[in-house]
């Protein structure tokens, strides 16, 4: 049986003082892995970041000619790993946190059939260079992306991962902000299998581009979670919420009656509140029912996530109707 191709992707902006340092760490060879082959993705970087990666035997190199962000720089990544024919492919920043020789450790789970996607773990309690704040936070937002993906992934911001062929065939990047929390939900939500693997990160070399500051992260974190769960739960979301709105519309009316029965002599000067409340229950009951009409359009989208992996594999050359992968054991 042929050996796996792993391509190790590296999405870099302004990355020249410590991109070198990341090439220099990843392994030349891993057993059970037939060719390793790097792939550099600059988004647009205004430094020597570029120069130095084709001075680097760097084996590919895609390039933004202006900065797009994290999270389609990882899209272009994947999509072009799978054109150049990657089995595996393992995603980890330009910055040099993520220790690049631990890779044989990441990549081990897929290698072994048992999983789909490997996320690193960091120990974010172990992390001297995060606020209480900024750790409370960390952990919070990853405790909901495991209940909101229905995996147990401890690190969910975590941007070192390894995926299999099949799950990065099934990935599907939408927002602009960051992959890390919308890539597990969408796993959970497929049935793919995802788990972690310990690796603490290194000391930080940069501050965060993706934000300017903790607010900014967890309001964006928040949108991010909301919008990839309520894609694939939409009915769950919207019947929470109608039937919360149609709670609150019924307090007036709750109040009217005990005042029919406590005070039957003094009951007038209610209206306002019993318009308001029908309001809120009218409400409610559309929020229901806008519930009904996303989840049959979350059904419609399932079928064009179906094409659009059949036509992904037309363009990289697979049978649309093989859907095992030669690493899965199935």
């Amino acid at each position: 049986m042929t050996q796996p191709k792993l391509i190790i992707q590296i999405p870099s902006y302004n990355e020249e003082k410590t991109l070198k340092d990341v090439l220099d760490g990843i392994p030349k060879h891993i057993p059970g892995v037939g060719a390793i082959e790097t792939l550099i993705i600059d988004d647009g970087s205004r430094d020597r970041t570029l120069e130095i990666a084709e001075a680097y035997p760097v084996d590919h190199i895609l390039r933004h000619r202006q900065n797009r962000g994290l999270a389609i720089t990882f899209a272009d990544g994947m999509h072009e790993s799978l054109r150049l024919g990657a089995d595996i492919i393992v995603n980890i920043d330009g910055d040099n946190q993520h220790p690049a020789n631990r890779i044989p450790d990441l990549i081990a789970p897929i290698l072994e059939g048992t999983h789909d996607i490997v996320v690193a773990d960091r120990g974010v309690r172990g992390i001297k260079e995060f606020s209480a704040t900024k750790k409370l936070f960390q952990r919070l937002g990853s405790k909901v992306v495991r209940w909101a993906s229905h995996t147990n992934v401890p690190d969910a911001p975590c941007g070192f991962r390894a995926y299999s062929r099949e799950a990065a065939l099934s990935t599907n990047i939408i927002t602009t902000f960051s992959y890390t929390m919308e890539t597990i939900i969408q796993a959970g939500h497929k049935r793919l299998a995802v788990t972690h693997v310990a690796i603490p990160q290194r000391p930080k070399t940069r501050e965060s581009r993706l934000f300017t500051g903790i607010g900014q992260h967890i309001s964006r974190s928040a949108v991010a979670i909301l919008r990839s769960y309520t894609m694939y739960q939409p009915f769950k979301v919207f019947l929470l919420s109608g039937f919360l709105v149609f709670l609150i519309g019924t307090i007036p009316y709750w109040l009217v009656l005990y005042r029919v029965f406590a005070e039957p002599y003094n009951v007038g000067g209610h209206v306002q509140s019993l318009i308001l409340g029908a309001v809120f229950m009218i409400l409610g009951i559309m929020f229901v029912m806008i519930g009904i009409v996303a989840d049959l359009l979350s059904i419609n989208r399932k079928l064009l996530e179906d094409t659009l992996y059949r036509l992904k594999k037309i363009e990289y050359g697979e049978s649309p109707h093989k859907t095992d992968h030669p690493l899965s054991g199935r």
